[in-house]
């Protein structure tokens, strides 16, 4: 499991060392992982280390200090160092000092050959963009950036750029993961440990050995009914793929048992002969979660299989339709006892919210998760994923417990690492393996985050199956995947 955490959090973990620990200690701990970290990928760039050129870009403070003393510790093994001083008054005194007596110089701008820009301009306490003075300096050269922390002018809690910032190709942070380390541009992302005590968060990421945990897997006494059965309640005569790409989600993703009811009960069969369908909800018989939505058009018999679905005392994802739907009757979600998992695109997001979903996407989806007392799936290159009793606040509460939170307390970021789930009904194919996983068993938020997982690999997986070079795919084709990416765990 990967953990996100506040500046706050992260400055509050430093500060017993800081005081345990001889002045300059903590800084040379994390300055040496970052001089590792240059140091690999220099080799990786150009095979060697002896005599590759770098540069600093300093800033005042402690970022520009560790940038210092990892130039340093490269140019003691063979590496040709330089370093912008953007604030020559407030650089790092120590750091600059050995940085010279090492035979680091000072420079007014990047040096044309240099191979690697170290970005030490501002830390975790950073906020808004570059100032024109940084910019300039990383304007000039297109050498590949590696990035002190977070990328400079990026926001370390919500991922935003508003303006200019660094575009780095690693970043390499100390102590914990950020915010920004999965919703921002941070290119690879590096972690190095300098001895924080850190508890869990409550802002969390799936890792595959995460999902592959928690799967639900059947035992030698499940039956196709204990493993759950899923109800799918979407598809029309003018969408009946929509149908056939969320039925056929859920048969794959669990070996349960799969229910359709609608009108395009022939066209899903057809395609799925083990699902069982009806042509309408009534008639479908007992199932363990509802899925309804896709496809499924806003008339009045779209109204009735949603209010059909929320009346229920069984866990419901709402999607595509039903979210457009719903955006007139919250109080359908507001006042029900059993687990909702809505999953709104942004558009979507804005109709429901009533508000666009703006730059900080975890707050976001925390603030409607809240209000109507469900889970949030906010779709989205970094899909956010959150429980209802999550705080609104970025980040995360620095005293909570793997042990104590529950399902409705974490909040879950997922980075697609691509963007080939971006294709018409790719969300189809999402709640259908949400419903499945939810008629497991699993807690709302949890099944959540694992279909977002698992469905961001099953796309790369497609745009892959060619060959090496990724090619573009489609909702069926991330489908066809769903059971490699599953057994791949």
């Amino acid at each position: 499991m990967r953990h996100y955490y506040t500046a706050d959090a992260i400055r509050a973990a430093e500060a017993p060392l800081l005081a345990a620990l001889p002045d300059g200690v903590l800084m040379r701990r994390a300055a040496h992982g970052l001089a590792s970290a240059i140091a690999g990928e220099l080799r990786a760039r150009s095979g060697g280390v002896f005599g590759r050129r770098v540069c600093a870009v300093v800033g005042s403070g402690d970022n520009g200090g560790d940038a210092l003393w990892a130039a340093t510790f490269l140019r003691r093994r063979g590496v040709a160092a330089s370093a912008v001083l953007l604030n020559p008054e407030h650089t790092h005194a120590a750091a600059l000092a050995a940085f010279r007596r090492a035979g680091g110089r000072t420079v007014d701008a990047i040096p044309p050959a240099t191979d690697l820009v170290i970005d030490g301009v501002v830390g975790i306490s950073g906020r808004g963009p570059l100032r024109p003075a940084a910019a300039e300096v990383f304007g000039a050269s297109a050498a590949p950036v590696v990035a002190v922390d977070i990328p400079s002018g990026v926001d370390v809690h919500t991922g935003a750029a508003d303006g200019p910032h660094v575009t780095a190709a690693l970043t390499v942070t100390f102590g914990g993961y950020k915010p920004v380390h999965a919703l921002g541009e941070c290119g690879r992302v590096e972690l190095v440990d300098i001895g924080l005590d850190l508890p869990p968060s409550t802002v969390r990421g799936l890792e595959a050995a995460d999902v592959a945990a928690r799967w639900p897997v059947p035992g030698p006494h499940d039956d196709k009914y204990t493993q759950g059965v899923t109800g799918i309640l979407a598809g029309s005569a003018t969408y009946p793929g929509a149908a056939i790409l969320c039925t056929g989600a859920a048969v794959a993703a669990t070996s349960g048992m799969v229910r359709y009811a609608g009108s395009a009960a022939a066209n899903v069969v057809t395609r799925w002969p083990e699902v069982v369908a009806a042509p309408r909800a009534e008639a479908a018989g007992r199932v363990q979660s509802w899925v309804v939505g896709p496809g499924l058009g806003t008339d009045e018999s779209a109204a009735e299989a949603l209010h059909f679905a929320l009346a229920t005392e069984l866990p419901v994802i709402v999607d595509a339709d039903a979210l457009t739907l719903l955006a007139a009757h919250p109080e359908l979600v507001e006042n029900r006892s059993a687990p909702t998992v809505l999953t709104p695109h942004a558009g979507e997001y804005q109709r429901v919210a009533g508000h666009p979903v703006g730059a900080d996407r975890v707050a976001a989806a925390r603030e409607l998760a809240q209000r109507l007392g469900a889970t949030v799936l906010l779709k989205g290159n970094v899909t956010v994923i959150a429980g209802p009793g999550a705080s609104e606040a970025t980040g995360i509460d620095a005293g909570a417990s793997e042990a104590t939170g529950s399902d409705g307390d974490v909040s879950y970021l997922n980075p697609a690492g691509q963007s080939w789930a971006a294709t018409a009904g790719s969300g189809d194919v999402l709640s259908g393996i949400i419903g499945a996983l939810l008629a497991s068993g699993l807690p709302p938020t949890e099944a959540a985050a694992m279909a977002a997982y698992v469905h961001a690999r099953a796309a790369g997986l497609s745009a892959a199956d060619p060959g090496p070079r990724a090619v573009p795919t489609s909702a069926e084709g991330i489908l066809a995947h769903l059971r490699s990416s599953v057994a791949q765990l």
